[in-house]
C-alpha cells in the first residue's frame, strides 16, 4: 500500500502561483511513477502531469503545458506540481496518484490516490 497525503491548495488570484505537495509513505516510493489530476465541479477527473521514477521525463496536458512544472524529491518522498499564471479554468480539486513502474496518462492506470485538495482561481 502506498498512502498520499496532498497540501497546498487554496485560494489564488488569476495570474498567481502556487505549490502543491503530494507525500507519500508505505512501499518505496522510487518505485512509483506519479501523477497529477484534476476534477472540476461536474466535470470528469482529467489528466494535468505525470513523472517517471527518477524525474527525468515528465509529460503535462495541453492546458498547462508551459504553465505547470511537476516534480519529484525521492529523498523525501514528495511530489511537488508549481503552478504559475493560473487561471479561472484551472479551480478544481487535484489529486495526486501513484502507478507502480511507469508514467502514464491515463487515470485508470493509477493504483493509489490522495484525497485532494482544493485549489480556486478568482476572477
Amino acid at each position: 500500500q502506498v498512502q498520499l497525503v496532498e497540501s497546498g491548495g487554496g485560494l489564488v488570484q488569476a495570474g498567481g502561483s502556487t505549490r502543491l505537495s503530494c507525500a507519500a509513505s508505505g512501499r518505496t516510493f522510487t518505485a512509483y511513477a506519479m501523477g497529477w489530476f484534476r476534477q472540476a465541479p461536474g466535470k470528469e477527473r482529467e489528466f494535468v502531469a505525470t513523472i517517471n521514477l527518477s524525474g527525468a521525463s515528465t509529460y503535462y496536458a495541453d492546458s498547462v503545458k508551459g504553465r505547470f512544472t511537476i516534480s519529484r524529491d525521492n529523498a523525501k518522498n514528495t511530489v511537488y506540481l508549481q503552478m504559475n499564471s493560473l487561471k479561472p479554468e484551472d479551480t478544481a480539486v487535484y489529486f495526486c496518484a501513484a502507478r507502480p513502474i511507469a508514467s502514464s496518462r491515463n487515470r485508470n492506470d493509477y493504483n493509489y490516490w490522495g484525497q485532494g485538495t482544493q485549489v480556486t482561481v478568482s476572477s
